[in-house]
C-alpha cells in the first residue's frame, strides 16, 4: 500500500515528494542510529511504542491522551526529536475480512495531517488482533482491569511495532540466507 502525500511548505503549498511506504521499505528510508515509533491510534488515546536502535525489539513507551490534533502532533514531534525517531509505524485497523473501513480512513487522515507538520516516513501495519493479544497476555499475568486499561494501548502499539520489525527482520534474514548459501 503506497500513498503519495505532500510536504508542507511555508506558504502552505504541498509537493508530492513524501510517501507513506510499505513496512519493508521504511528501514531503508531512515538514517543509521534512528528508531521507529509505533502508534496505536484510537479515538481517545494513542498508544506509543519505541524500537531499539538495532530495529529488532519494540518496547511500550506511553499512552498519549488525545486532545486537539495540533496538541497531539506537537507532543509527538517532541517525542520524535527526543528519541531520535526516523519513521512511524501506524496500526492499520482493517476489518477481520481484510477490508478497510472507517477506522482505516481515520488513521489515513491522521497520517496525512501529521505529514503537514513533519516530513517523516510512515508505514501502516495490520493491527488485527493486537488488542486481543495483549489483553490475553495481561489476563494471563493476572493484572487487574484498572492496570490492563492503563497499559492496553501502549502494549498494543508495541505489538504493532514488533510485528513490523519482525516482517522487516524476517525479510532481511531470508535475503542474507539466499545471498550466502551453505557450503
Amino acid at each position: 500500500m503506497l500513498f503519495a502525500v505532500g510536504t508542507k511548505y511555508p506558504n502552505g503549498d504541498l509537493s508530492l515528494d513524501m510517501t507513506i511506504c510499505k513496512t519493508n521499505d521504511i528501514i531503508m528510508m531512515i538514517s543509521s542510529g534512528q528508531r521507529l515509533l509505533g502508534l496505536d491510534i484510537g479515538k481517545k488515546t494513542i498508544g506509543l511504542a519505541l524500537s531499539d536502535l538495532g530495529l529488532k525489539i519494540a518496547s511500550p513507551l506511553r499512552i498519549l491522551h488525545r486532545t486537539r490534533f495540533t496538541v497531539d502532533a506537537t507532543t509527538l514531534l517532541e517525542i520524535i526529536d527526543a528519541e531520535s525517531i526516523g519513521g512511524l509505524v501506524l496500526g492499520w485497523p482493517v476489518n477481520m475480512d481484510g477490508s478497510a473501513g472507517p477506522r482505516c480512513d481515520s488513521v489515513r487522515d491522521f497520517a496525512h495531517a501529521f505529514l503537514k507538520f513533519r516530513d517523516i516516513p510512515i508505514a501502516f501495519q495490520d493491527e488485527r488482533m493486537s488488542t486481543r493479544a495483549v489483553e490475553g497476555a495481561m489476563v494471563a499475568a493476572d493484572l487487574t482491569r484498572a492496570k490492563r486499561a492503563a497499559r492496553r494501548d501502549a502494549l498494543a502499539a508495541c505489538w504493532i511495532l514488533q510485528s513490523a520489525l519482525d516482517v522487516v527482520n524476517d525479510k532481511q534474514a531470508r535475503s542474507t540466507r539466499s545471498d550466502n548459501p551453505p557450503d
